[in-house]
């Protein structure tokens, strides 16, 4: 199974925490730091071909950090929910394809040399359905690198508010329910994974390796990134 972001839920993004120019500032920081440690710890080289699941249709500054930095584009493909028409515009050189939410990924067993995922799993459903996409990633390619806001970040990354992700899941989404922020308060749309939650969710017989990135200090930092090298 895969699921994930839908176009709809990145406008929310950018009309709740996406808002806020601070912090559009501190996610594009983080993105760029992701985008540092995935070069890093993947360290691909101009052969390799790497996939990128759930790319957005959004081109700012903030969004797609791999489609704009990457220097080997035309060994890099984007998968997403969309026709792909405004990502391969804005990123001469790239290949798409369109996925459909909550299904497998169209692509054979180890048909990518590395697979990337940023801000998707937290979107993906419920747990047994972040478990399957994680499966699904871990089946497209050996060399995995997946990053998810941190919870332990003290502003929430899709409302912006402060403190109120702290709160148990069933508090938080009551908190949210009949708000302008309500679209965050259903599961198939926002289901927090906290790094405790990953060892669980990977694939049987694989451990990835658990790093915090991004902005902040220590374990408070913006990101979670889990990868395979």
């Amino acid at each position: 199974m895969c699921s994930s972001r839908s176009k709809s839920l990145d406008e929310r993004y950018y009309r709740h925490a996406g808002a806020v120019k601070l912090f559009r500032k501190i996610s594009t920081q983080a993105r760029y730091q992701l985008y540092q440690l995935f070069m890093e710890t993947m360290r691909p080289g101009p052969d390799d071909c790497v996939l990128d699941v759930g790319v957005s249709d959004e081109t700012s500054m903030e969004s797609n950090m791999l489609e704009q930095l990457y220097p080997h584009r035309r060994k890099l493909t984007c998968a997403s929910l969309t026709d792909g028409e405004a990502i391969m515009a804005a990123y001469p050189g790239i290949s798409h394809i369109t996925i459909t939410a909550g299904e497998r990924l169209p692509f054979a067993d180890n048909q990518f040399d590395i697979v990337y995922s940023n801000a998707v799993l937290e979107h993906a459903g419920s747990w047994t359905q972040q478990r399957e996409f994680l499966k699904e990633l871990c089946r497209v390619a050996q060399r995995r690198f997946v990053a998810i806001p941190n919870r332990r970040f003290p502003i929430e990354h899709h409302t912006g508010l402060p403190f109120v992700h702290y709160l148990p899941k069933p508090w938080f989404r009551r908190l949210l329910r009949g708000t302008r922020y309500d679209v965050w308060s259903h599961e198939e749309n926002l289901n927090h994974v906290a790094a405790s939650d990953i060892g669980g969710m990977w694939p049987a017989g694989t451990r990835p390796i658990v790093v915090y990135c991004g902005v902040g200090l220590g374990c408070w930092k913006s990101n979670l990134v889990a990868y395979q090298g």
